[in-house]
């Protein structure tokens, strides 16, 4: 339950201090604190309109380090934004700026990073999984002894 002594908009205040958060994910952390729907809206507001809660710069933050952070896409970072409750025509203005091209980059980074290339265009439609070995070496195999 909440405080009576503690306002919903320093708690929330110190919240967004400690993490940033989106709109969506404050009011869930407020009503879990007890407070009310009209303390939450007031909260929210105030927060909005001085600054401190805005979901457009939470959401392109949020993508920048997803990105460069994590080498995760556009689509991966859509679908987090949407389940943090980011509106979609934010969610998208935060994604636009990531190019195919770019995203390219970060996939053959990733890839290098692990040991793996990027297939080439001829290379496309094809497994990139290695050959299997013959099948003489798969059967000796197989006939080996337990240990």
């Amino acid at each position: 339950m909440a405080d009576p002594s503690s306002d919903a908009f320093e708690v929330a205040l110190a919240a967004l201090r400690n993490r940033e958060r989106t709109s969506a994910e404050l009011t869930a952390w407020l009503e879990r604190r007890g407070y009310g729907a009209k303390e939450i809206e007031a909260a929210i507001g105030r927060l909005t309109e001085v600054g401190e809660l805005d979901d457009e710069r939470f959401a392109r933050r949020y993508a920048e380090d997803k990105r460069e952070l994590r080498g995760w896409g556009a689509e991966r970072i859509r679908e987090a934004l949407l389940a943090r409750g980011v509106v979609p025509i934010l969610a998208e203005a935060a994604i636009e700026s990531d190019t195919h091209e770019a995203q390219l980059g970060r996939a053959r980074d990733l890839l290098a990073g692990r040991g793996r290339p990027l297939a080439k265009n001829a290379d496309r439609g094809r497994s990139i999984r290695p050959d299997p070995p013959p099948p003489d070496v798969r059967t000796g195999v197989l006939r080996q002894p337990l240990r």
